[in-house]
């Protein structure tokens, strides 16, 4: 049934894992059908208050398209805080250690080693080989932060860097629901050169390396590309992050 409610998207041939940029891989369908549904449950119970989805708005006020919960620090723009300082100031919820495991995974999905247990079943997670990664794959990286965006049709994210954590560790994304324009650029300037890549339902994007501080956004989504069998309407991206801050802030 899982066949027949998530297509494989009508390829002659499966996506492949593909370097985007040293230390930057995408894995396509990385999450199988069950686990993204998993992972849609989890993120409608931590999308509801206290500490639930909210808007989030910029110093300069303007407000982001994308709305967005936290699970371990709470990201306000541009630090990390105990409370949903930004939102309705409730203790932000903690990231569960199963969601922590599964960014370990990622990472060795992307960069190569051993198959972790419970790794993703996606046609892309057993295509392994030594990436750039190198020896950032073989750090015992501890996940500690959760970003969740929700993007509806009109939603965007425009080019950024994921700069508040004092760690080097990669930065996992997790993508459910409708497909999108990944825009993946360099470390110098939100301009080019940029890649833009489509990361659809299931798929799994890790940057570390020498791509951890590459400037990235997502400049459109595909409205109704999300698979039928999901029943999710938009785009949901679950990135995961080591903090290395030590004490959180207040």
């Amino acid at each position: 049934m899982d066949g027949e409610l998530f297509p494989a998207g009508g390829e002659l041939f499966p996506r492949e894992r593909t370097e985007i940029a040293p230390g930057a891989v995408h894995v396509p369908d990385w999450l199988g059908p069950g686990r993204q549904r998993e992972l849609l449950d989890a993120c409608r119970a931590w999308a509801r208050p206290p500490a639930g989805l909210r808007t989030v708005r910029t110093p300069g006020g303007g407000t982001m398209t994308a709305r967005q919960v936290c699970l371990g620090l709470h990201w306000y723009p541009y630090g990390y805080a105990r409370t949903a300082v930004d939102g309705d100031g409730a203790p932000v919820k903690p990231l569960p250690g199963w969601l922590a495991e599964l960014g370990r995974e990622a990472v060795a999905a992307a960069y190569g080693g051993p198959s972790p247990a419970g790794a993703g079943a996606g046609a892309g997670a057993g295509n392994r080989d030594a990436a750039a990664g190198g020896a950032v794959a073989a750090a015992p990286y501890v996940y500690d932060i959760a970003l969740i965006n929700f993007y509806d049709g009109d939603s965007r994210m425009g080019m950024h860097r994921d700069a508040e954590e004092k760690s080097g560790a990669p930065v996992v994304s997790l993508s459910l629901g409708d497909t999108c324009v990944f825009r993946f650029g360099n470390t110098a300037s939100r301009g080019r050169p940029y890649q833009d890549v489509r990361l659809r339902s299931g798929d799994l994007f890790v940057f570390g390396g020498p791509a951890r501080m590459a400037y990235h956004g997502v400049p459109k989504v595909l409205p109704g590309t999300a698979p039928p069998g999901l029943g999710l309407t938009g785009r949901l991206n679950i990135t995961l992050r080591v903090g290395g801050l030590g004490t959180a802030p207040d």
